[in-house]
């Protein structure tokens, strides 16, 4: 089954916006060998909206032969050689939201024609929708087309969560869905999409279904397509931790031939990826809040399948550190419960602890641990 922990790969759209063509696709896929993000997990490439041509030909979509000379199965085949899956756009709408042909009316075609291309991966949009139509019927239309060609291609649902599809999105075929509009690179954007806007969502998500709060601004420093100023080193630590704790789909949005140490650093943190990927698939929950008047700290918990919990504490204020601490009783540990505590950041085991556990969090930070329960 497609799917069973949480997808993760690269998407053209964050960076890139129209500015694609097959040499940058396949630089990106030569540079995730190279550097590790293959075996680190990052398996999807994923070429999203404006690769096309303006019109189809002879009904089928076809791409723009000035970005892609040599064809999108050449592409995807170029990926598969690497150990890589290859991912494509479309939209339900009758165009996408470039204004390139849609899928609407058209989905068994198209479907059958991204199977023929090698796809493994849809990003189905939700533009130019005509009036009066059934957003989630579309999207069951599109989920069996691509169930008949045979060829498993993994179905991210992208109508921003105006339907709350994480409660329609399996029935639909979809592997994964927005929750939310379209992230930007600002602490803004990463405490409204996802802060305030995951907490209710984790019934809705486990091995072969995931919420999607959208793809990682994690070391865009304020530019490409969804630029709005950039974060700190410490806000992309918070973003990924989050994302990581949420069990969200880990799709990088920089342009990964230009990462800092940085960035790779945290894309490439082996721990918290394995948080992210965890067999037990529970989606991470807020545990506790607390507000000094208005600076507010956090903690997220997220169940994992060896009986340990990984645990977020987040600083969400802008003035100074603060020491934020997590009771094991808010964890489901009975208080005199002796458990081991790392620092999944650092890499530091702490030692040992009852009770409860604090540390000091820097501004717009986070310290990750993995509380173990010592036998």
């Amino acid at each position: 089954m497609l799917a069973q922990t949480p997808p993760m790969g690269w998407n053209t759209w964050n960076t890139f916006g129209p500015d694609i063509n097959e040499t940058l696709l396949s630089e990106v896929i030569d540079l995730f060998v190279h550097d590790g993000l293959r075996d680190a997990g990052y398996t999807y490439v994923v070429i999203d909206d404006l690769w096309s041509a303006p019109e189809r030909v002879n009904g089928r979509l076809t791409w723009d032969t000035a970005k892609f000379p040599h064809g999108i199965k050449a592409l995807s085949d170029y990926a598969h050689s690497k150990g890589l899956k290859f991912g494509i756009y479309s939209c339900a709408g009758t165009y996408t939201c470039g204004n390139q042909p849609g899928s609407y009316g058209y989905e068994e075609i198209d479907a059958q024609t991204f199977a023929e291309w090698g796809v493994d991966f849809l990003k189905y949009d939700f533009c130019y929708v005509p009036p009066g139509v059934n957003g989630p019927m579309l999207y069951r239309r599109m989920g069996q087309a691509l169930r008949a060609t045979g060829r498993p291609i993994l179905f991210n649902i992208c109508e921003w969560g105006r339907h709350k599809p994480w409660k329609w999105g399996t029935q639909a075929g979809g592997h994964m869905w927005r929750t939310t509009g379209d992230i930007a690179d600002s602490w803004e954007s990463i405490l409204k999409i996802g802060f305030q806007e995951q907490a209710e969502l984790a019934p809705y998500a486990g091995p072969g279904h995931w919420n999607d709060p959208d793809m990682l601004v994690v070391g865009m420093y304020g530019k490409g397509n969804v630029a709005q100023g950039g974060c700190t080193e410490a806000e992309y630590r918070s973003h990924f931790s989050l994302w990581c704790l949420l069990a969200a789909p880990l799709m990088i949005g920089c342009d990964v031939r230009k990462m800092s140490p940085s960035t790779r650093a945290i894309l490439l943190n082996h721990e918290l990826i394995a948080v992210n990927q965890d067999e037990l698939g529970c989606q991470g929950y807020r545990v506790g809040q607390v507000d000094y008047a208005y600076e507010i700290a956090e903690t997220w918990a997220k169940p994992l399948a060896d009986g340990s919990i990984a645990v977020g504490l987040f600083n969400l204020g802008t003035r100074q550190p603060r020491l934020i601490s997590v009771p094991w009783e808010s964890l489901g540990l009975h208080p005199q419960r002796a458990c081991h505590v790392r620092n999944l950041w650092t890499g530091e085991d702490l030692g040992g602890f009852t009770a409860s556990f604090s540390i000091p969090v820097d501004s717009h930070d986070v310290v990750i641990i993995r509380i173990s329960p010592i036998s």
